[in-house]
């Protein structure tokens, strides 16, 4: 999908406790679920954890890159992990994101990856999607339920397991419980943004995570990662940089008129009961349009409403940007555009013909800073 997702996202849209909070539906139906608010998208995470798997608030704390001391033993999302050294071989789930694929090249770490199942086709960062295609898949193959099989995990044979969210170590979608990993002598960790995601048992705590994430969610995955494989100072040197350029943002748009912003992905139409644009709303999707001086007209709704926003209240809401999301090369930006603003011609934003593309870095994963200073730059153009 569409990441935290995270995708990255959103959050979930129907039944089925599938995530689509970050890239590119893979396959649309009841077994596609955005995970925004979700992701709400968030992000947010739950680093080395209280017993209530609270996480380790990045955005408050100083940062420090001291050197790992193993073993490492931290929470992740109610469970606790020890590595005794840093995992070398690591298998990345779909769960429709690529957070965790983007992190680990943003870290250096591709060469831990044994298997990775993560793709989205375009990127907002030159280089990245070619070096997420470039991540070995090891052969996985996705069942119908666009999860990795157990039997193709353990084939692997790796150390570490990484998913997007708490449900894909689910037997019934025909992955691996994370009981079965630790028997096996595997490691299970989800993003900590999406504890509560597929989890009928995710705490008050992670619900509400999950509900408010912010783009420190993404940082939250990337500090923790950093722990894990010993690589805190490229963790943090990134994380204070991509924190520099948001505030310098915030800072130039502060005190400025706040423009209506529309984040849409036309080619995830399947993912609206009415055939429209998927919008998105809630947790990292508001927090980034809030970042870059503006308001998103659907912030906040749920994930029910999102699902089920009609022609009537698109056309009601004030829109004075559109943010047009791609998954996928070939989708033309400017046409899906046109065709918006000829359905909706009382919007300021068609009047003006004013929108601009993004693809992966609405969602969670290492890209935010892009999409917050391509929306600012649109909103408030620099003088």
């Amino acid at each position: 999908m569409p990441k935290s997702d995270g995708c990255g996202v959103f959050s979930a849209i129907r039944a089925t406790p599938r995530p689509a909070p970050g890239p590119r539906p893979r396959r649309l139906g009841t077994a596609f679920v955005l995970a925004g608010t979700l992701l709400a998208g968030a992000l947010s995470g739950c680093g080395t954890a209280t017993k209530d798997s609270a996480p380790v608030d990045h955005s408050q704390a100083p940062l420090t890159a001291a050197k790992t001391t193993y073993p490492l033993t931290l929470d992740n999302c109610g469970r606790s992990l020890t590595f005794d050294q840093p995992p070398s071989r690591v298998l990345l789930t779909n769960g429709a994101s690529v957070a965790e694929a983007e992190s680990f090249i943003t870290l250096g770490l591709q060469d831990r990856v044994v298997a990775n199942s993560q793709s989205y086709g375009i990127s907002d960062q030159p280089g990245m999607a070619d070096a997420v295609a470039a991540l070995p898949t090891g052969g996985l193959t996705l069942n119908e339920n666009s999860a990795v099989p157990r039997e193709q995990i353990l084939a692997r044979k790796p150390d570490l397991v990484v998913s997007t969210w708490y449900g894909e170590f689910d037997d019934k979608i025909g992955s691996i419980g994370r009981d079965a990993l630790a028997a096996a002598g595997i490691q299970g960790f989800v993003d900590p943004a999406n504890c509560a995601l597929g989890n009928p048992n995710a705490t008050a705590a992670d619900k509400d995570r999950a509900k408010g994430q912010t783009v420190d969610a993404s940082f939250d995955l990337l500090l923790t990662l950093g722990r894990i494989f010993d690589v805190q100072q490229r963790a943090v040197d990134y994380v204070k940089q991509q924190r520099d350029r948001i505030a310098a943002i915030q800072q130039r748009v502060a005190g400025q008129s706040r423009p209506n912003v529309l984040l849409v992905y036309p080619g995830m139409a399947a993912m609206n009961s009415n055939g429209l644009p998927a919008v998105f709303g809630g947790g990292i999707y508001d927090d980034v349009i809030n970042r870059a001086g503006g308001r998103n007209p659907f912030g906040g709704k749920s994930s029910e409403e999102l699902a089920d926003v009609n022609a009537e209240a698109l056309a009601a809401s004030p829109v004075d940007l559109v943010v047009i999301g791609r998954y996928r090369a070939d989708e033309d930006a400017a046409k899906m555009a046109d065709e918006l603003f000829a359905k909706f011609p009382q919007w300021a934003a068609s009047k003006n013909k004013k929108y601009i593309s993004l693809s992966d870095s609405p969602y969670i994963g290492p890209l935010n800073a892009i999409a917050i200073e391509k929306i600012a730059d649109a909103l408030h153009p620099r003088s």
